[in-house]
C-alpha cells in the first residue's frame, strides 16, 4: 500500500473524509483506524438494515468506548444515519469518521451535516510523493493516480471498468441525471475540454441540450468529486480579463480515457495538456493536505495571454509546458502578469528541460521533478 500524505489518526474530533471512488479512502481508514467500529454501506445487508432502522446504530454503539473510532463508509447512501451520529456526538462524545464519495445527495436532501461538529478532509488520487521512487511521469499521465489502476498490469481495462461501472451506471443509479445518453456524451465533451475554459453554450449545442443542463452536469461532476472548477484570478485587475472558469477532472488517467486520447507520448500536444492536468492535481493535493485556505486560480486577458496557475494572491505564477525546450514565446503570459502585478513573488515554467535555470526576466525554468520536490518540501511558497 502506498503511504498517503494525510494522517487521520492524529485527529481528535469527528470528521468527514470526502473523495472519489477508488482513491483509497477505505484502505486508508482501515490502516490508520484499525480498531474502529465499522459500518460499510456498500454491503447490501448493512445498507438495508440502516436504511430501514437507522436507530440500530445508536443501539449497537450503546457500550462502545468513546476513545475508539466509529467509521461509516459511503455515508451519503443513508442520510438518516447522520441524525443518529449527531445525537451520539452530543450525548456520548463518540468520534466518527464519515467517509463518502458524494455530498450531493446529502445537500439536496437537506441531510444533517452536523453543523460544524465534524472536520472536513479530502483524499485525492496518488501524488508523485506518495508513489515515491516508483513514480514515472509518462505512466502517471496515461494511467492516472487511482492506486489500483496505477499499479495495474492492465490499466486500460481497469480504466474502462471504472468509467463504465462508476461514472456512468452508478451516477445514473443515484438518480442524478434523467437523460443518460446526453450525460454520456457530456462526459466525453467535458474530458476533451479538460484544462480549458468552459463554454456552456457551445457544449449545449453540441449535445443538443440546454445551457443550464450542461451547467448542472458540471455541478454533478463537482458534487461527486470527479472534477474541480478553477476560477479566474480577479484581484484588482488592471486590464480586461477573462472570468470564465476552467475545469479539471480529478484524475488525468480518467480524463484521458473519457476523451479517447489513446497513449500520450512525450513531445505530443496531448502530453502538454495531460501534464497541466497532473500539475493541477499536485497543487490540489498540496491544498487539500497542507493548506486548505490556499487560493488557486488562473489568469487570462481578453487578448488571450494566459498563466495556467496563480497560487495565493500572486505568491506564485505557474505556466506548464510539456516541452524540453522553452522558447521566449512560452514566457509571454508570465512577462505580462508581472506588469499588472509587480508584487508577484515567483514566476516559473514547469517543463521537461533537464536542468533548472533562471532567465534574464527572473523567470524560473523548472524541470517537473524539481517543481514537485519544491512542492513536497514546502519551499515553493516560502
Amino acid at each position: 500500500m502506498y503511504k498517503r500524505s494525510t494522517d487521520l489518526s492524529r485527529l481528535s474530533e469527528s470528521f468527514f473524509l470526502w473523495g472519489p471512488r477508488q482513491v483509497g479512502k477505505s484502505s486508508l481508514l482501515r490502516k490508520q483506524l484499525p480498531d474502529a467500529f465499522w459500518v460499510d454501506l456498500l454491503r447490501a445487508d448493512e445498507f438495508m438494515k440502516y436504511s430501514t432502522e437507522p436507530h440500530r446504530l445508536r443501539e449497537e454503539l450503546a457500550r462502545w468506548p468513546k476513545d475508539k473510532w466509529v467509521v461509516i463508509d459511503e455515508v451519503q447512501k443513508v442520510p438518516a444515519l447522520l441524525d443518529e451520529v449527531h445525537g451520539l456526538i452530543e450525548s456520548r462524545r463518540l468520534r466518527f469518521a464519515l467517509c463518502g464519495s458524494s455530498a450531493r445527495k446529502l445537500r439536496r436532501g437537506h441531510a444533517n451535516l452536523l453543523g460544524g461538529r465534524a472536520l472536513r478532509r479530502e483524499l485525492l488520487s496518488l501524488t508523485a510523493q506518495e508513489v515515491g521512487s516508483e513514480f514515472d511521469l509518462e505512466r502517471a499521465l496515461n494511467q492516472g493516480g487511482l492506486p489500483a489502476i496505477y499499479s495495474s498490469e492492465n490499466p486500460r481495462d481497469k480504466l474502462r471498468s471504472y468509467c463504465a461501472d462508476y461514472l456512468k451506471e452508478e451516477i445514473a443509479a443515484e438518480g442524478l441525471v434523467r437523460n443518460l445518453p446526453a450525460f454520456h456524451r457530456f462526459l466525453e465533451g467535458a474530458a476533451i475540454s479538460d484544462t480549458e475554459q468552459l463554454n456552456f453554450a457551445t457544449m449545449a449545442r453540441d449535445l443538443g441540450v440546454s445551457g443550464p443542463t450542461v451547467k448542472s452536469y458540471f455541478e454533478i461532476l463537482e458534487d461527486t468529486l470527479l472534477g474541480k472548477m478553477l476560477p479566474a484570478y480577479r484581484h484588482r485587475p488592471k486590464r480586461r480579463l477573462e472570468l470564465t472558469p476552467k475545469f479539471y477532472f480529478f484524475d488525468v488517467g480518467v480524463a484521458g480515457y473519457l476523451a479517447r486520447r489513446g497513449h500520450v507520448a512525450r513531445g505530443s500536444e496531448l502530453f502538454g495538456k495531460s501534464l497541466e492536468g497532473w500539475i493541477h492535481h499536485e497543487l490540489r493535493a498540496y491544498q487539500a493536505y497542507r493548506n486548505p485556505d490556499l487560493e488557486l486560480s488562473y489568469w487570462r486577458t481578453s487578448t488571450q495571454l494566459e498563466v495556467d496557475f496563480i497560487v495565493g494572491k500572486m505568491d506564485c505564477a505557474i505556466e506548464v509546458k510539456g516541452t524540453d525546450r522553452i522558447r521566449s514565446d512560452h514566457l509571454r503570459g508570465l512577462k505580462e502578469v508581472a506588469k499588472d502585478y509587480p508584487q508577484v513573488r515567483r514566476r516559473m515554467v514547469v517543463c521537461c528541460e533537464s536542468r533548472p535555470r533562471i532567465t534574464e526576466d527572473n523567470i524560473e525554468i523548472l524541470p517537473w521533478r524539481h517543481f514537485l520536490q519544491e512542492l513536497a518540501s514546502g519551499k515553493l511558497l516560502r
